[in-house]
């Protein structure tokens, strides 16, 4: 079975190689792959695997974080 999540863990590659590595420059394909990880796993079971996507856990962590991000980001703005 191919990976259905493989083009957005690509497209995160390039936009880093374009980017010069500056992952904030790459948000919105971040967000896309945890979005089809998320996807995937609700899909598929806990128990699938994915090599595009971090464990269930880990994913739910990465979402959490990122959120919290936002939030922080949106403090300083105001």
């Amino acid at each position: 079975m191919a990976d259905p999540c493989k083009p957005q863990a690509c497209a995160i590659q390039d936009c880093l190689k374009q980017n010069n590595y500056n992952e904030s420059k790459c948000t919105q394909a971040i967000d896309q792959l945890y979005a089809c990880c998320s996807n995937f796993y609700n899909q598929n079971g806990e128990e699938a695997r994915s090599p595009c996507c971090p464990i269930p856990r880990l994913l739910r962590f990465k979402i959490k974080q990122r959120e919290n991000e936002m939030v922080d980001a949106k403090l300083m703005e105001s």
